[in-house]
């Protein structure tokens, strides 16, 4: 579904594609790609879905186990109670539908790192259903619609490539929680899949319940692509695409699959379902394995854990603990603040950063000055010394001090940004105030005292002036400069600007 007429329209910047089309445009354009995304994010929680083991990175392999996850007979696995919390806000956070009685389910296959023989997930019960993620599109804004989103376990990790004969078994991650979201076949190209992907991962690190890194697995995405001639009903046959480890990939993936059966078709090939993987050196997808009936996975009932009730209560508060979410802020800033697309757009990418902006727009209402402090001295400061906004030494206040100071015309932007800013971070036990006193950066606003640099200024030039009165306007800038250094920088730019033309044009 699609709102047109989005302010984001505009300002859209496509996306460069990787991939490269080179069939004619025209035959590609006969056709309609029909994409569905399933994304799987590793929770960040401190134990696994079902019992007590450690989930941190990095541990050596198969130090973070224990029988429960391992499976061994007799064993009993118990609901970690974190993981149903981060389903429902995400839940919350996609506007979705909250299943009350929530069922797990065994999902019955063998796998050398899947050490029960099975895994727990949901099947029938899935804890969230409905809803929807917001991109923009060049047509405007776009609700991709939601499947469901269901609570999960990992299996373990197969490593191919570091012993010449064997393939090595690394079960740390067996276990560990997942939130698996499938969305409905509603993404029409491999930028909105891009668009999708990237709001996915901001929305999860919004709501700290993953770090959407997809380098090290944590937010992983297979694609489910078809295509079909367009204005037909029925569906093309559906091929999925794994192993794509960024977003980036993702993109070029599909872009470059969307190509390959078009052509395909194009050429009278009957296409079968398959899994295929991705090879990103090449840009290019290849057969896995075909699939010539869906698969059967014999799921039933989890025996050993009962169903979980989510009631209105726990949903509520869930619901206190959501912290303001992108989508919100960037309809705030754009309608409320009336900044930009694209400064919105950057202070909200950033959680902690956007919170700063918030603390900042607390303090004063010049929302504009506010984001161009932040996009440009902060951002610099961070970049330069190599630290985040959690690390960036002044509160917010003290900035709204700086810009209280500008409004006030006590000082200039350049004297602010180039000796205040600077000497509040060495001092931060000194204000705005404080610090242009001592430097003896207080602007001269007095007209009498400027007169006078005015004229001196116009002294020094008699030349210039006669150009200047002969139509050579530019020259003004020669005249501004003089009095700044006559008044050692400490002029009001707006006054002396005046008072220079008023004497010129005399």
């Amino acid at each position: 579904m699609v709102e047109k007429h989005s302010p984001f329209a505009t300002h859209y910047s496509q996306l460069s594609r990787i991939f490269t089309f080179h069939m004619d445009k025209a035959i590609i354009d006969k056709y309609e790609p029909i994409i569905g995304l399933e994304v799987h994010i590793q929770l960040l929680t401190k134990s696994k879905a079902y019992c007590a083991d450690s989930t941190e990175y990095g541990g050596l392999p198969n130090t973070q186990v224990s029988p429960i996850s391992l499976g061994h007979p007799g064993t009993l696995p118990m609901v970690n109670k974190k993981v149903i919390e981060f389903a429902i806000k995400l839940g919350i956070a996609c506007k979705c539908n909250i299943t009350r009685e929530n069922q797990y389910a065994r999902k019955n296959y063998f796998y050398a790192d899947l050490p029960k023989g099975y895994q727990i997930t949901q099947h029938l019960t899935p804890i969230c259903t409905g809803g929807y993620i917001t991109i923009n599109t060049p047509n405007g804004k776009k609700k991709v619609e939601l499947t469901r989103i269901h609570m999960e376990e990992d299996t373990g990790k197969s490593i191919h490539d570091q012993d010449a004969y064997d393939t090595l078994i690394d079960l740390n991650r067996a276990g560990v929680p997942l939130l698996e979201i499938v969305t409905e076949p509603v993404i029409a190209n491999a930028d909105e899949a891009y668009q999708y992907l990237t709001e996915l991962r901001r929305l999860v690190r919004y709501l700290e319940i993953c770090d959407g890194n997809m380098e090290e697995g944590s937010l992983r995405c297979d694609a489910n692509v078809s295509v079909r001639l367009k204005g037909a009903e029925k569906f093309g046959t559906k091929i999925e695409v794994k192993n794509m480890n960024s977003i980036r990939n993702v993109q070029s993936a599909i872009g470059h699959e969307i190509e390959r059966q078009i052509e395909q078709v194009e050429k009278g090939v009957v296409l079968t379902q398959q899994t295929r993987s991705f090879d990103a050196a090449k840009g290019t997808t290849f057969l896995m394995r075909t699939k010539e009936s869906a698969d059967d996975y014999r799921y039933f009932p989890e025996p050993d854990l009962p169903p979980v009730i989510v009631t209105p209560r726990d949903i509520e508060e869930v619901r206190q603990t959501l912290p303001p979410l992108p989508e919100e802020l960037l309809e705030k800033y754009t309608g409320t603040f009336n900044l930009s697309n694209y400064d919105a757009a950057v202070i909200v990418d950033n959680k902690e950063f956007a919170l700063y902006f918030e603390q900042l727009t607390q303090q004063t209402t010049n929302y504009k000055a506010a984001a161009n402090w932040m996009m440009g001295d902060i951002k610099s400061y961070l970049n330069e010394n190599a630290v985040t906004i959690k690390e960036f030494p002044l509160p917010a206040f003290k900035i709204a001090e700086i810009i209280a100071l500008i409004e006030q015309g006590k000082v200039s932007y350049t004297m602010a940004s180039q000796r205040i800013f600077p000497e509040m971070v060495k001092n931060q036990s000194k204000t705005a105030q404080q610090i242009a006193e001592e430097h003896n950066l207080i602007q001269e606003s007095d007209s009498s005292v400027l007169e006078q640099f005015v004229a001196e200024a116009i002294a020094k030039y008699p030349e210039k002036v006669i150009e200047y009165k002969g139509g050579k306007a530019s020259l003004l800038g020669l005249f501004m400069g003089e009095v700044m250094k006559l008044s050692k920088g400490k002029a009001d730019p707006k006054l002396a600007s005046k008072l220079v033309k008023d004497a010129l044009d005399k």
